[in-house]
């Protein structure tokens, strides 16, 4: 077996989502039947919605099932849409393109707050944004915001945000994708108006997430089908894939400490990393960043390149979010803060619940190894 070291992509299904998600299955039934075996999968659906609720300080009613963190932040993106005095959309740098592109398939103008050095938002650059603004000419602000960098682990000030976009009047989803079980998220605290949320990046299973909106948000969608999810989303809801999420959310709560611990393993990563290669960079590194996440460049060598050779070695890592998984550019975020150049000789490696001590030895042993073989070339390069 391969270690997998690629938490951030997705992390491999939990023993206890896998046998919520079987029990699921046995019960049958739509949950929308008024019979027996439907009342059953509709307690079933409702208890997961519950549990998921509760996990991110949310109420049960404010939680839509989904496929996952993209489809959630399109839904936030089009409901914003909905109140007619958006005009605009503030998006992060960092965003994962899920919202990037998603806000630029509006047609909307977009503004982009830029990246500090560390990999943290400019919140600087937001509060002079929001203090100039013209509601008449720009109405009323969206932003859209990543709780935690995919690509970095860099946890962003989301809270200190929504503090400022509540106060200027506007509109804030934050994509919670990456905190579920790692820094934890609070939606009533966060001052967000939505937030996405995905099952597979907590070891729940993948096809599966949520939209989560508050009471005095506009979300307006369209109503086509059969109205299920108070008519935002119509189709027969998976219930298995409910169930499953919500037994990793509760597995990612009782083990919370334990995914905190975790920081140690990613720092004897790190630290061997540096003691090979006196030149590496770990973008990101001077911030707070979630225990699971190291991403680190060498210049010279690129990242695609360093992938291939762990791969064969086997070892799985990657070289940016999935999603921007065979692109001929760097991955966006680490552009912004490191430059292009760079950007693409960086690698993530993001361990996750089921990661070992014997995984980041493995690791480092197939790196350093790699490395040495490659040193002297780099050398000659720079």
């Amino acid at each position: 077996m391969p270690v997998y070291l690629d938490h951030n992509a997705t992390s491999p299904i939990r023993p206890e989502a896998r046998d919520a998600m079987l029990k699921a299955m046995a019960v049958g039934g739509n949950p929308s039947s008024v019979h027996g075996a439907g009342r059953c999968a509709r307690t079933l659906f409702e208890n997961a919605r519950q549990t998921i609720a509760r996990a991110i300080g949310a109420r049960s009613q404010d939680v839509t099932f989904t496929s996952g963190g993209t489809e959630s932040n399109n839904l936030a993106i089009a409901a914003a849409q909905t109140c007619p005095d958006v005009k605009r959309i503030i998006v992060s740098v960092l965003e994962h393109d899920a919202a990037f592109m998603g806000a630029q398939a509006t047609g909307l103008p977009i503004e982009v707050i830029p990246a500090l050095p560390s990999g943290v938002i400019d919140l600087q650059w937001l509060r002079d944004r929001l203090a100039g603004w013209n509601r008449a000419a720009d109405g009323r602000p969206f932003v859209c915001l990543q709780a935690v960098t995919s690509e970095t682990g860099v946890i962003q000030p989301v809270d200190e945000a929504g503090a400022m976009i509540r106060a200027a009047d506007g509109l804030l989803l934050v994509d919670a994708v990456q905190t579920l079980g790692k820094t934890g998220f609070h939606f009533g605290r966060s001052g967000a108006h939505y937030a996405s949320i995905s099952g597979h990046k907590v070891g729940g299973p993948q096809g599966t997430g949520a939209l989560i909106v508050s009471c005095d948000s506009p979300c307006d969608l369209p109503r086509r089908g059969g109205g299920q999810e108070k008519g935002r989303r119509s189709g027969t809801e998976n219930v298995p894939g409910a169930c499953g999420f919500a037994a990793a959310i509760e597995a990612a709560l009782r083990d919370e400490a334990q995914y905190s611990a975790l920081s140690v393993l990613r720092d004897k990563a790190e630290n061997a990393i540096r003691a090979s290669a006196l030149h590496a960079i770990v973008i990101g590194g001077d911030a707070p960043r979630t225990p699971n996440c190291l991403a680190i460049a060498i210049p010279g060598w690129d990242g695609g390149m360093q992938v291939i050779a762990l791969d064969l070695a086997g070892v799985c890592i990657s070289a940016g979010s999935a999603c921007s998984s065979g692109k001929s550019t760097a991955p966006r975020p680490w552009t912004a803060i490191v430059g292009e150049d760079l950007a693409r000789c960086a690698i993530r490696v993001s361990l996750g619940w089921n990661t070992t001590e014997a995984d980041i030895d493995h690791f480092i042993n197939a790196w350093t190894r790699e490395y040495a073989r490659v040193a002297p070339r780099l050398k000659e390069i720079a």
